[in-house]
């Protein structure tokens, strides 16, 4: 299990028994540690487990597994396909060297993207542990990471969003009313994608051409994605459907992925098959996943770690398969495992930190559950500190409430308000169809044309009564 770790203050010395347990300790407080059982047990613990962290080499994390390399395919992952010559650079630091080292002017965003490589996930969540949320803002908005399909994701001065026209009974017009609106508010360059509430094979090739009529009649420059299990999407595209998006639930941990149903295996089968279909116009990123702190310690598959260094193990398995979007879904697992609206915050800020400093494309489900000690308040500092942070995409939907899922996340419009205070800007392919449609008088200052657009306002008309 690795050596332990020991710390003198004053006359009393602390000790940690490994690495795990190092890491667990110096993880800022949330429900979700303490659920495990692997918390600190005061606020000097946690300092002192902080500043040992802060003195281990990073070399440490390629000899010292958290999860025993016989027994995981994503220690595996890490450790196969670990860039020797890209942790080159960074070899001789310690965390908390790299903790400095980072902030400093040397770490620019090509040096960066340079070392994204030699970066483990464990690394990356331990210098995290040490960084105050100023910090992991400076640093992530330093990492560019983009991606393409049938736009371009993750550009400096971007925000996209998902447009989720999600519904409870997966009615064909709820659906196409909820494209439409979203659209309205310039909504929906990173996907356009739908959690079905019916499950299966059938349903989701229904809602795939749905979407696709819709992407092909406007011609729209974006890409479209049913979150259903990605075997379910094996078939579909086995059956012909207008599959863009392969899409899974991802976590840290095999046991934790097995408990979704799938292996690395299966992701790159389907991800083999989305790209024989050739979709993109602008890029072949194909795979769009969803992570979040606390899947692995509810599926009783953490080993022991503390759930934000299992979050950031789930990046590995998403950086290997090149993927166009991955996104946190912050606060949907529940206040069991982050308690309110400040554990959120900075859960939110330290995957998106951790990601992009990986390489992910990363977006934040900035959300939160109606049982969790949080309101939309929460929601607009974080959605505006990720913004800061150069998040690649958010959520957008009705009114901020999910009324097929049940939680609470950022609607059309608090796309329009983190645009217009930040100066960020759609995706530019999007961008420039959003002139054309005129759906926005003003793609600069993000202001929405006072009419209804005039491909829109014809079918409407006659759906109304009040055209032809």
């Amino acid at each position: 299990m690795g050596q332990a770790y020991s710390y003198t203050l004053g006359t009393h010395t602390y000790k940690f028994k490994n690495l795990a347990q190092l890491m667990a300790k110096a993880t800022p407080q949330r429900s979700g540690d303490r659920l495990a059982g692997v918390i600190a047990q005061s606020a000097q613990e946690r300092a002192v487990a902080q500043m040992t962290l802060a003195d281990v080499p990073l070399k440490t994390f390629l000899n010292e597994v958290l999860i025993p390399y016989e027994d995981d395919e994503i220690t595996r992952l890490i450790i196969d396909e670990h860039d020797a010559n890209a942790f080159m650079a960074i070899a001789h630091l310690t965390v908390g060297d790299f903790r400095n080292w980072l902030l400093s002017d040397f770490a620019t965003p090509a040096i960066l993207a340079s070392i994204r490589q030699g970066i483990t996930p464990e690394m990356a969540a331990a210098v995290s542990k040490i960084m105050r949320n100023q910090d992991l803002i400076l640093i992530a908005k330093k990492c560019h990471v983009t991606s393409a399909f049938r736009n371009t994701i993750g550009l400096p001065g971007h925000l996209s969003t998902r447009l989720q026209p999600n519904h409870p009974t997966d009615d064909i017009n709820g659906i196409a009313a909820c494209m439409l609106d979203g659209l309205l508010y310039g909504n929906g360059d990173a996907v356009i994608g739908i959690n079905p509430a019916t499950d299966n094979v059938a349903q989701a090739i229904k809602l795939m051409t749905l979407m696709d009529d819709v992407i092909q009649k406007y011609a729209i420059p974006t890409q479209s994605c049913v979150l259903t299990h990605v075997t379910n999407t094996i078939e579909c595209i086995e059956a012909g459907a207008p599959v863009d998006l392969v899409f899974q639930s991802i976590g840290g941990t095999e046991a934790t992925n097995s408990s979704f149903g799938f292996n690395l295996n299966t992701l790159a089968e389907a991800q083999d098959a989305a790209l024989s279909l050739k979709r993109g116009t602008v890029g072949n990123n194909v795979m769009y996943f969803e992570t979040g702190q606390g899947s692995s310690l509810s599926a009783n598959a953490h080993h022991g770690l503390d759930q934000q260094t299992c979050e950031a193990r789930a990046y590995a398995v998403a950086r290997k398969f090149n993927p166009l979007l991955v996104n946190t879904v912050v606060g949907f697992i529940g206040p069991e495992y982050l308690f309110d609206g400040k554990e959120i915050t900075r859960a939110g800020l330290e995957d998106h930190f951790c990601a992009k400093l990986l390489g992910i494309p990363m977006g934040c489900d900035v959300c939160y559950t109606n049982h969790a000690e949080a309101d939309q308040n929460d929601m607009d500092n974080l959605l505006t500190l990720l913004g800061v942070a150069g998040c690649s995409f958010v959520m957008g939907i009705p009114g901020s409430d999910d009324i097929m899922l049940n939680y609470q996340t950022t609607s059309f419009h608090d796309a329009l308000y983190v645009r217009r205070v930040l100066g960020s800007r759609p995706a530019p392919e999007f961008e420039a169809w959003l002139s054309k449609m005129k759906i926005m008088q003003s793609t600069t200052d993000i202001t929405l044309s006072d009419t209804l657009p005039p491909a829109f306002a014809k079918p409407l008309g006659a759906i109304t009564g009040g055209g032809s």
